[in-house]
This record gives structure tokens, sequence and C-alpha cells, in this order.
């Protein structure tokens, strides 16, 4: 019985989506642009990279040709013509361009309801939701109620937090609250306990996510945030392709943040991993204990939570490059009737103002050592992902999406 693995490259987009201008992301490209800014020799890094990016497994397997597709433009360094597998492009249905629109859909459910956000004022939480959270929480304040980015306002005001005891509270355009504290000095389980509380609080708000934030050191020039991020989720509205093959009896390993994404629903084995590294290591862990008709998902968050959102194109285009040169390894690692789709949710552009997600199509690269090669098209929903892992592992069609793999496409 085949087995499905499924690699999510976060935040890895190809293009702008067509209604990237209605979010102000007309012109996006997150793999175009850093393809131009290395071919121009502004993506070095003195110890880390240089010259052009060097993509050549991702590559064969179609991300230049998925590009090409997607906005008629080849990056530098990357070709039209894929050496095996097959290609396309995926387009959004779901509305924003966050992390759990992006995985619901792949999985198959499509966000059928506008998330809630918060505006982009200061305060930006509304007085009621603050009071509630530190009366609930006893709390003696919280910090930041506003817009920023986690790693600067953990700078800014880390010191401050660890001073007073109070937690630092922000948010971006994204469907999200998140929370930063000091892992001892405020204390990890603390911590968890009050997203919780602010979990609770914000759900009828249709705030999709609460996330613990936790970071280490003693001043703004050691602070660092450490792997114990959670993130607290609305679950999805119905079941996903992790539900439907949990409960055809088969296994599904949620990888790096993946039971988070999905609150917990159709996961049987939860490896967690921080890093590319490491991630890339559970995966190959994963597969080697995956049994007949399992489905194996990672979420490579580092893409976007390291370079993405810190505008780093040099750094975003040294990790495509580590994930490149350990490519061969997942593949090796495949059984003959596995079937191996890599992609994304999102975009984030880094050489794009600001520092949020950008509003784009994303590559679909699908291998198996018992699929023939092809172009698959553009693709109207990333539900068709789901359907197709669903149709490969032999379970019922789902009700959104369609199958790219012909009916006997074995």
């Amino acid at each position: 019985m085949p087995r499905a693995i499924l690699c999510i490259l976060d935040s890895v987009g190809i293009g702008g989506a067509p209604d990237a201008a209605a979010y102000g992301d007309d012109g996006a490209n997150t793999l175009g642009h850093i393809a131009e800014y290395a071919a121009a020799g502004k993506a070095d890094r003195p110890g880390l990279r240089s010259g052009p990016l060097g993509l050549p497994n991702l590559d064969a397997m179609g991300l230049g040709a998925a590009v090409q597709l997607s906005t008629g433009t080849v990056p530098p360094g990357l070709s039209a013509t894929p050496h095996g597998g097959r290609f396309g492009v995926g387009r959004e249905v779901s509305k924003g361009k966050d992390t759990p629109s992006g995985h619901w859909e792949i999985a198959g459910v499509p966000v059928p309801f506008d998330w809630g956000y918060f505006p982009a004022t200061e305060p930006c939480f509304p007085p009621e939701l603050t009071a509630a959270l530190i009366e609930q929480a006893g709390l003696p304040g919280i910090l930041g109620n506003k817009h920023a980015s986690g790693t600067e306002i953990i700078a800014e005001l880390g010191e401050e937090s660890i001073r007073t005891g109070m937690p630092i509270c922000y948010t971006s355009v994204d469907s999200v609250f998140q929370i930063a504290a000091h892992e001892t000095h405020f204390g990890l389980d603390r911590l968890y306990q009050l997203c919780q509380t602010a979990f609770a609080l914000t759900a009828p708000l249709q705030i999709g996510r609460v996330i613990a934030r936790p970071f280490v050191g003693e001043d703004r020039g050691s602070f660092k945030r450490t792997g114990n991020r959670r993130d607290f989720a609305i679950p999805p509205p119905e079941p996903t392709l992790l539900d439907r093959n949990a409960e055809a009896g088969n296994a599904v390993y949620a990888i790096g943040k993946i039971s988070d994404i999905y609150a917990g629903h159709g996961v049987t084995h939860k490896l967690k991993g921080t890093g590319l590294p490491q991630l890339f290591n559970r995966t190959l862990e994963a597969m080697e204990m995956a049994p007949e008709g399992a489905l194996v998902i990672t979420n490579f968050v580092d893409f976007d939570s390291e370079y993405g959102h810190r505008r780093d194109v040099a750094g975003y285009a040294a990790a495509l490059e580590y994930f490149d040169a350990r490519l061969p390894e997942l593949i090796a690692a495949l059984r003959h009737d596995d079937l191996l789709v890599l992609t994304a949710d999102h975009g984030n552009d880094p050489t794009w103002p600001g520092t949020d997600h950008t509003r784009e199509q994303i590559p679909i690269l699908v291998f198996s050592p018992a699929l023939s090669p092809g172009e698959i098209g553009i693709r109207p929903s990333f539900a068709d992902i789901g359907e197709s892992l669903a149709q490969w592992l032999s379970l019922p069609p789902g009700r959104h999406g369609s199958s790219f793999l012909s009916p006997n496409f074995r």
C-alpha cells in the first residue's frame, strides 16, 4: 500500500496571485526576486553564500518550470525544463494569506469564513480584550499592544518585560495574537497557560491563532527566541486529509508545527523539530518508521519565520540551497510506490515592503518512482493537492478540489 510525503516549504511563493493587488502584493514574487537578487550579487554574505541561486534538485523536479507557468518568466539560475516528476501551480481560494488558510486548503478544506484581524493602530487590541486577559491571567499589565515583528519587539521590550513581569503582546496583518515572554523569568508553562486564556478570549473574534513566543537572554543584545513556540489554533471546520487518513486506520506523522496548525486533529504521531536540519532529519525518521498507508507532513517554517519576515534575502537563499542539497536524501528514502509533494502555503517576499506574508501562488512539485512526469497546470485551489494525496492513499474523494492524477495514474 502506498504512502504520501508532503513537504510544505513555508512561504516559498512563486508570484502574485490574481487577487494580489487587493492585499497590496501586486508584483510580489518570493522565489523570483530571491533569484534576481542572487544573480545580481545582492544576496551574497561572507561565510554564508554567494553567487547565483543554486537549486539544481528542485529545478529538476520542475521549480523553474512552475515559476514560468506562474509568472511567464524563468528566474535566473533555474530552467524551464524539468527532468522528472510533475509540476504545476497552486492558486488559493481561501481569503487571507496566512498559515492556517494555506495549510487547511492544502489538506482539502478551504476556509469558508473571514478571519478576524486587529487594526493597524496603537493600541491595536480592543480594551475589553486586554482588560479581560489581564484580569483572568492575573497579570500586572501587558506590553506592546501593536503590530510588530517578533524579533524587533522582543529587542525593544524584552528588558522591560523581565523587569515588570508583563508579557509582550503583538499582532500582524495576519489573524494572530502573539505573546512573547521569557522562558525562565516569566516561565514557559505560565506562558502556555496565558496563551490558552488568550485563545478562549480571541476565539469569538475569529482570530485564527494565539502563538506563544518564548525567548531567552538577559538583555537586548542577547535575546533569542527558542524552539518552544506553541500555536493555539482554531480547528478546521470539517475533516481534513489528516482526519480522513487517520479515520481510515492509517498513520499521520505531523512534523514541526503541523500538529498545532491543525489543532491536533487527525494527528497520530507528532515529531517536533527546530531549524531546517532537524526538521529534515525528523522527516527522514518519520519515513523510516511510517507503515503502509501513512501520511507524513512537515512544515519547514524557517523560510518564513527566520528569513521572510526578517526580510533576509541572503539567509532565505542559503536556506533554499540547504534544502535543495539535502533533497536527494529524501528522494532516496522513497519506496517504489511513495508519493512526494513539495509545495508552499503562501509567499513572504523578502524584497517586499513591510514584514508580512505576501499573497502568492505556490509551486506544486510531485514525484514518485511509480508516476510518469508531466505538467499539471495552474490548479484553481490548493485543495487539489489534498485530493491528489487522498487518491494516492486510496481514500474516498473529499468535498473540495479535484485530483491532478489521472484515473490510471500508476
